[in-house]
């Protein structure tokens, strides 16, 4: 008796950066805040978006069939408008947009990801650093304007997380908290509003300070938050009861990992804790799919920096001299790894 096997998802994941790009492009095209909350036929979301007619019904379903719009109507006279996530998360005029990831996936990644077997078989960078030796960093760093945009656009995307955090973690036993790496101060601001004895330190290298000025200042929360210039390589972390790092470790290759946590440790009072907010992989490393393309993702843009699992953070932290170690689950593949001096 034969057994009857299915190639269905074989073909789905080989053909997903059809799915992928479609979105981006739609991303890139501003296509969610042109809709904003109308709706338009095919032909006049084309003619805004100076799109030819060969493509805009095949490009428009397929976003209705990916479940990235809606569609009233059939043929000539269907009209187009925003999904409630489309609405929320990819129109530019809404509070919770998070687009500046999928423009950066867009306009870089996505072309660094065709050079992963190169990267495999040699252990390098195949980003910017391939092809001019300088970090996408470290340019944008120089450049005021275009950082307070990526930094903009790059920060929505934590603030669920950052608010499960708010919610799920003991802040009521501590008094101050640093997040280091902190680029706008998001978590101080989201952790702040639930947590209102808190007061934070923001710690960001000196070109980000007066861009994360800005927003403790519009949140009004400058009494609270403290804003503060260092390299964190360089420069002793600010001192505090909770030491936070929000996608910060797994830029890095395992010395500077283990740098950073015992910095962490030396910054931390008996009983303080250190919380890693990362896509933490399964110790067993079978389920967080994600956790596991965030890694090679880093392999592709820096070399030597991964990702890791809960057993890893442990061991690391074990060695800098935490005693105790909990993982608390966050939104979609998101963790925060917890260690207690």
């Amino acid at each position: 008796m034969s057994t009857q096997h299915d190639a269905s998802y074989i073909m789905q994941t080989a053909t997903g950066f059809w799915a992928s790009k479609v979105l981006l492009t739609a991303v890139e095209l501003d296509l969610f805040s042109s809709l904003g909350e109308g709706e338009m036929t095919a032909s006049q979301l084309g003619e805004m978006l100076g799109l030819h007619p060969r493509g805009t019904y095949d490009f428009f379903d397929a976003l209705v069939a990916l479940k990235f719009l809606e569609r009233d109507g059939d043929g000539p006279e269907g009209r187009y408008r925003n999904t409630p996530e489309t609405s929320a998360f990819l129109n530019k005029k809404s509070a919770t947009y998070i687009g500046g990831l999928p423009e950066m996936l867009n306009s870089r990644l996505f072309g660094f990801w065709n050079d992963l077997a190169t990267a495999l078989k040699t252990g390098q960078p195949q980003s910017e650093i391939k092809h001019n030796g300088k970090p996408m960093f470290e340019e944008l760093y120089s450049d005021g304007a275009r950082l307070g945009e990526f930094l903009d656009a790059m920060t929505g995307f934590q603030a669920a997380n950052f608010q499960q955090l708010a919610e799920q973690f003991a802040f009521n036993k501590y008094k101050t908290v640093s997040d280091v790496g902190g680029a706008l101060a998001l978590l101080s601001r989201i952790v702040g509003t639930s947590h209102q004895h808190l007061s934070f330190s923001s710690f960001d290298l000196p070109a980000v300070t007066p861009h994360a000025q800005k927003h403790v200042d519009k949140a009004g929360m400058t009494n609270r938050i403290k804003v503060v210039a260092g390299d964190f390589f360089k420069d002793d972390l600010p001192k505090a009861d909770v030491i936070t790092m929000g996608n910060i470790l797994h830029d890095w290759n395992l010395d500077r990992k283990k740098i950073l946590i015992k910095k962490a440790y030396d910054a931390l009072p008996q009983g303080g804790a250190f919380i890693a907010i990362e896509n933490l992989i399964d110790d067993a490393r079978r389920e967080n799919a994600f956790g596991l393309l965030m890694s090679l993702n880093m392999l592709i843009e820096f070399g030597d920096a991964f990702d890791y699992t809960g057993a890893d953070f442990r061991e690391w932290c074990s060695e800098a001299g935490f005693q105790r170690f909990e993982i608390i689950g966050l939104a979609g593949p998101t963790s925060a790894a917890v260690a207690y001096k």
